[in-house]
């Protein structure tokens, strides 16, 4: 059985990865071979490894897949170093191209408005999933966050609320005036749906915590009734907050400790999109930058 071979059945077998996944890893390592000459794998060095990547790019790849191709190359030599005696992985050390972050998709402020006021039948269900998409857009929670959040989590009066975050760390973060009359407005349709003393702030029609799946869902549903035109995932309503927020106050440090990120460099993103915005101001406005009729 050939190197390869050995390695697809240890992803079938050992680490069950579907057959698409480990039909994925034997085109990238059938392309190493076909890059290589065919020399043989145990004998490929850094500089081998290093010219079949100088080929990729020059077939006009994007970064994510060269930099895909290279990480299945590497776990093949690892597994090949452990249990087949190749004496190294020439893959060490070699860094991947730089893939280009894209920037986060973002809701306007008139398509946040038009999202909110929608209307719909069913006015408990209603009440429970406006409170939701407010608090989103208000506070700009991850969707772990909202569906952890708990009746005590949430204080009307001080306008505010504690969310447990990434690595149980937990934040306190402001909720605003609509945000705070939805969840108000929600409450008094909750108390009817509520099972066994369930302390989580917004539950199904069963009583129980509602899932992340059911937000995304209702939230998408809510954004083709409200004629958005575009599927709506809970993570753009995050987005929306930031970049709005940021557009107002030019508070870079705010908007992190809001947002609850670790690193700086995790919310600079948002300033792209405020450059985004800024960029296109200043076409519209600026005389020198409007095109000549």
């Amino acid at each position: 059985m050939s190197a390869i071979a050995h390695y697809l059945q240890h992803l079938a077998a050992e680490r069950r990865l579907s057959p698409h996944t480990v039909a994925a890893y034997q085109r990238d390592l059938a392309n190493l071979v076909r890059l290589t000459g065919d020399k043989p794998l145990a004998e490929l060095s850094v500089t081998d490894i290093r010219g079949a990547i100088v080929k990729l790019r020059s077939q006009n790849l994007t970064a994510t897949s060269v930099a895909r191709q290279l990480s299945s190359w590497r776990g093949f030599y690892t597994f090949a170093c452990r249990r087949l005696g190749y004496a190294g992985n020439p893959c060490t050390g070699l860094r991947p191209p730089k893939v280009a972050k894209a920037l986060p998709q973002v809701l306007s402020p008139d398509a946040c408005t038009q999202l909110l006021d929608v209307s719909a039948d069913n006015e408990a269900l209603v009440s429970r999933d406006r409170a939701m998409f407010e608090l989103f857009y208000s506070s700009g929670l991850r969707l772990s966050e909202l569906t952890g959040l708990d009746l005590n989590d949430v204080n009307l009066q001080a306008g505010e609320a504690q969310v447990t975050g990434k690595g149980r760390k937990t934040r306190i973060v402001p909720v605003g005036k609509q945000a705070l009359e939805a969840v108000r407005a929600w409450l008094t349709h909750r108390l009817p749906l509520a099972r066994d003393n369930s302390p989580a702030l917004f539950i199904s029609q069963r009583g129980s915590r509602l899932t992340p799946r059911s937000v995304q869902l209702r939230l998408d549903r809510w954004a083709l009734r409200a004629g958005l035109g575009q599927h709506v995932h809970p993570h753009m309503l995050r987005h929306a907050f930031a970049t709005h927020v940021l557009q107002s106050s030019g508070d870079l440090r705010a908007v992190q400790e809001m947002l609850g990120h670790a690193s700086i460099s995790t919310t600079q993103v948002y300033t792209h999109l405020d450059w985004q915005h800024l960029a296109k101001v200043y076409d519209q406005a600026h005389p020198r930058a409007r095109k000549k009729s």
